[in-house]
């Protein structure tokens, strides 16, 4: 529960800094701009020049003392006048035998102190446009205290460096994460991808602060910015699909995928509606993947939907640009919340695997130390030494080398197999004492650098053991063959004995619960294992498959 109150909490905080925001950058000056009555008139023969006049009135100062500033949003190289005095120049307008020097798209002017009384005045521009003509944008002006005109976008971009330098933190830290880890999570990937494109989309968005674009290079900079938020708007579902587990991921990215493509191509060189319904498409699959996890009660689909619906909200109500940001530093916060989910749930399973690993190690030395096993050979031995001595010191020395070998591998979740038929051996050579069985050991196509859990055919073994009988002539045999296929490789175990069961082996039994909890351990789910019988005694299978 604490968490939703952190979470609650940390949303008020941004949504307070937005307000405060708004209410530094109120304007000293009461205006307007007549934008009815702007006149707008192109040259001749090229028609590259232009003049552009607007009446602005000011209607009320609050202090007198301070300058005035003008902001003209506008392409081109221009001059602009204030009640026909020559306030500013934005780059160099074309002239015979000189070519224009592209001004930026936005500029500010100071307008001096005997110019800005009560009342109407007048701004023009006189200028050229030899680029991007087809674009026809309208010419903003915007009058306000001077330095609040320059102090208004510091205040946004002090903000948005801050979102720029968590984001890039986030990305490094988990790009880090998914280099350095066992296992390759796409969902780690995804994460460090994702907060390294908010990251360069926040750079590319108001690069425009701290370089001066030419008004002519205006749209590569939207272009960019669109490619970016396509990209996003890709990710964000498919990240949550991962983590949610979503089935028909291939359906739901192809429609994702054709969805934006469709407002690409319909809203062409409509940049900043395109960039909205980019975003818009990625948050609608977002919600619905988000609210089929929270139907299906699965941890944090809930919080998602709540932080996915309160960026639709913070879209709604405040300015398209910041907004939009804010709106992404939620849904980075809904991620990083799910990311605690999948830690705790990975710490978890550690821990699991950490107590699952010291139960197989006890299970292992289990095997030889149970009083049982050893009575029954302690007592074998005390007849062979005295029937045949130099045979009990064969019999000696092979449960010593079992009790070795046991000992080296008590530790480990995979050994060698070689050293695994060793093991074999050795038992085997010890069960031909005590029952006075022939037992013997075969092998085929064994690859020396492979490896196993402990112990795994050791179980088999003594499982075939108890539940054979040995022919009228000849030995119990168990025969070991290994083979390799593309996709994963196979270990058969055929003993040739008479059954005592002939009836497919429900493998509930100690043992197979061991050879399944060492499996487990060390290859996941990737791996299946059956037993049964056949007409030439009792076949077990193993197969572990490439994960790769």
């Amino acid at each position: 529960m604490y968490k939703s109150y952190f979470f609650s909490v940390l949303l008020l905080l941004i949504f307070s800094s937005c307000t405060y925001y708004k209410d530094y950058v109120t304007s000293d000056v009461i205006y307007e701009v007549d934008y009815d009555h702007q006149q707008m008139d192109w040259g001749k023969p090229d028609r590259s020049s232009f003049k552009f006049q607007t009446n602005v009135e000011i209607q009320k100062r609050k202090k007198s003392s301070e300058y005035l500033g003008l902001q003209i949003n506008a392409f081109g190289a221009f001059d602009v006048y204030w009640d026909g005095v020559l306030v500013g120049r934005n780059g160099q307008m074309a002239k015979s035998g000189h070519a224009e020097v592209p001004g930026t798209e936005t500029t500010y002017y100071q307008i001096p102190k005997k110019l800005s009384n009560l009342g109407m005045h007048t701004v023009s521009l006189m200028g050229t446009q030899v680029y991007n003509r087809e674009a026809e944008r309208r010419i903003d002006v915007k009058l306000k205290d001077y330095l609040l005109l320059h102090r208004s976008p510091l205040v946004v971009v002090s903000f948005m460096n801050i979102m720029a330098g968590g984001f890039l933190i986030a990305a490094i830290y988990y790009f880090f994460l998914y280099v350095n880890s066992t296992r390759k999570e796409l969902a780690v990937l995804l994460f460090g991808i994702i907060c390294l494109l908010f990251f360069c989309l926040l750079i590319i968005e108001y690069v425009k602060y701290y370089l001066d674009i030419p008004y002519n290079q205006f749209y590569t900079r939207l272009k960019i910015i669109g490619w970016l938020t396509f990209s996003i708007s890709m990710l964000v579902p498919w990240y949550f699909m991962l983590q949610f587990e979503f089935k028909r991921k291939k359906l739901i990215l192809g429609l994702l995928f054709l969805t934006l493509l469709a407002v690409y191509i319909g809203y062409y060189g409509h940049y900043d509606v395109s960039a909205a319904y980019f975003t818009i498409t990625a948050r609608f699959f977002s919600i619905v993947i988000a609210f089929d996890a929270a139907v299906k009660r699965k941890k944090g689909g809930l919080i998602v939907v709540a932080g996915l619906l309160a960026g639709v909200m913070v879209n709604y109500f405040m300015f398209y640009d910041f907004g939009l940001f804010i709106a992404f530093t939620i849904l980075v916060l809904c991620m990083l919340y799910l990311h605690t989910i999948r830690a705790k749930a990975i710490e978890e399973a550690h821990n699991a695997s950490l107590l699952l690993s010291s139960r197989l190690q006890l299970e292992l030395v289990k095997k030889n130390i149970q009083p049982h096993f050893l009575r029954n050979t302690l007592t074998s031995l005390i007849d062979w030494i005295e029937e045949s001595p130099k045979e009990g010191v064969v019999f000696i020395r092979a449960l010593s080398e079992e009790f070795d070998i046991m000992n080296d591998i008590a530790e480990d979740t995979l050994i060698p197999i070689r050293q695994e038929i060793d093991l074999c051996r050795r038992h085997l050579e010890i069960m031909s004492f005590r029952k006075e069985i022939c037992y013997e050991w075969q092998e085929e196509g064994i690859n020396e650098n492979e490896t196993i859990p402990p112990a795994v055919f050791h179980t088999i073994i003594e499982n075939g053991i108890t539940h054979s009988l040995p022919p009228k002539q000849g030995c119990i045999v168990f025969c070991l063959k290994f083979s390799k296929e593309k996709h994963f490789k196979q270990y058969t175990l055929l003993t040739f004995a008479q059954n005592r069961q002939t009836k497919k082996n429900k493998q509930t039994g100690t043992g197979f619960k061991y050879i399944k909890a060492r499996l487990t351990e060390s290859y996941g789910e990737n791996w299946s294992f059956d037993s049964y019988a056949v007409e030439k005694g009792w076949e077990t299978i193993i197969k572990i498959f490439d994960t790769k």
